[in-house]
């Protein structure tokens, strides 16, 4: 497939170039950690074997007199040695929208959203670990799911927007309310906190048959009700109540679509927490009879479709590109994170050829610093571990403190880990070094303290 000079953007990556900022960017981490150091000669040689079989990671951004839109490379990704994840330059990254790394025995790839969403992200990922190993250990990955033989031609779906099959559809935007936030200190826009917890998914999926509900589910009202905690505390009970987590949803199996673009939409779950306290049971309930509500196909396409709509728009398009940006920068500064109080991504569970797990150690993914939360959790499962990545931009651990909290009341395995991902300076503002520490099963009535 020779992958065309120029493509539009897809309908979901159209906002960030407006909202990229010299402080903000839409900008998300996955990695994996492996048995061994990381050659950072043999990852540039993966790099350079794979990327021609995924030609939708070789564009860069262009500039329309419109629209932005996707302008294809034709010089080769480079991999460093970079352990943060501070906004990166397309202009330093020689145009290129993600930026593979290594430090240690860890392999990072760090992606700007406008380029994909998490499955393409991971597709790509571990289809570039699967090389190195390939190439490092002499390995031969049975491919198929998360990876992909760089031997292959790709497949023209693979590059499509998927959002075009909506265009022309009916629909409408969700009647959506203010969220209540955490409130916090913030830090310097080049620092970012992520506290890490490892979950056995044993126990955690022995704990969700026993509330009837998925994991995602129980994840979500763990962090509702953790929500529901610390806005008690806060001193805000009379003011706005509504408790939104913000789930993204992954449309390819839904659709059938098999796109490594962005092709993925969310929902809001959630309750109103000015009527009175919420017990976990009842949040759960709640919970799952959203999801089933919200994730099916006539109200994914519904919302959708508006959104293509949008862009269709002809009184829309003909607003030059200069004039667009400020626009869509202060709906999205205003607007963007205004009806959900938290996010959760979980993009599943990574499994892969045993060849090549037998040399994988964990997989984490993370989401950047966000604009107008105080923080997002994004998690991924691998060899019997859930890994959740909380990245927050405020000093106050206290989400962190109280999720803990409750996964110990829930009897739930957990382990915790801390880093500072933006700048090493970050580093002074934890309360406690960094370090990994085991939090043992079973309620012991004593408050885990971050």
């Amino acid at each position: 497939m020779i992958a065309p000079l120029w493509i539009r953007l897809d309908n979901a990556a159209i906002i960030y170039p407006s909202c990229r900022t010299r402080h903000y960017a839409a900008q998300f981490r996955m990695s994996v950690t492996l048995d061994h150091e990381v050659s950072l000669r043999l990852l540039n040689q993966a790099l350079q074997n794979i990327i021609a079989r995924f030609p939708g990671f070789t564009y860069t951004l262009g500039q329309g007199f419109f629209w932005w839109y996707l302008h294809r490379l034709d010089n080769m990704p480079v991999a460093g040695r970079d352990n943060t994840m501070n906004i990166f330059s397309l202009k330093d990254n020689g145009g290129y929208m993600f930026k593979a790394g290594c430090t240690g025995n860890k392999i990072t790839l760090d992606i700007f959203h406008a380029l994909t969403d998490g499955h393409g992200a991971m597709t790509f990922l571990m289809s570039l670990t699967a090389e190195y190993l390939r190439l490092k250990e002499g390995i031969t990955p049975e491919y198929g799911g998360w990876v992909l033989n760089p031997a292959e031609e790709a497949k023209p779906e693979e590059l499509e927007d998927s959002f075009d099959s909506f265009s022309g559809l009916k629909g409408n935007l969700d009647q959506e309310h203010k969220a209540w936030h955490i409130p916090g200190t913030k830090v310097p826009y080049d620092e970012l906190y992520n506290t890490r917890v490892s979950i056995s998914t044993e126990s955690l999926s022995a704990k969700a048959r026993e509330y009837d509900c998925t994991i995602t589910e129980l994840l979500t009202a763990l962090m509702l009700a953790t929500l529901q905690d610390i806005r008690n505390l806060s001193g805000t009970r009379q003011q706005n109540g509504n408790l939104k987590v913000e789930v993204p949803v992954n449309l390819r199996k839904m659709f059938g679509k098999k796109t490594l673009r962005n092709f993925s939409s969310y929902v809001h779950l959630g309750f109103d927490a000015r009527k009175g306290d919420w017990t976990l049971d009842e949040i759960i309930k709640a919970v799952h009879r959203q999801k089933a509500e919200f994730v099916k196909r006539a109200p994914i396409t519904t919302r959708v479709a508006a959104n293509v709509a949008l862009e269709d728009n002809f009184a829309i398009r003909c607003i030059p590109r200069m004039i667009k940006k400020p626009i869509i920068n202060l709906i999205n500064s205003l607007k963007g994170d205004r009806y959900c109080s938290y996010t959760l991504s979980n993009i599943g569970d990574i499994k892969l050829p045993e060849s090549m797990a037998a040399h994988i150690r964990d997989v984490d993914f993370l989401l950047g610093r966000a604009r107008g939360k105080s923080g997002a959790c994004a998690c991924a499962s691998f060899g019997g571990r859930l890994n959740l990545n909380f990245t927050r931009k405020i000093t106050e651990s206290e989400f962190e403190r109280r999720f803990v909290g409750w996964l110990d009341k829930a009897g739930i395995d957990a382990s915790l880990r801390f880093e500072a991902v933006a700048s090493p300076k970050a580093e002074s503002y934890f309360p406690l070094p960094l370090r990994e520490r085991r939090v043992r099963i079973g309620w012991s009535g004593t408050p885990f303290v971050i």
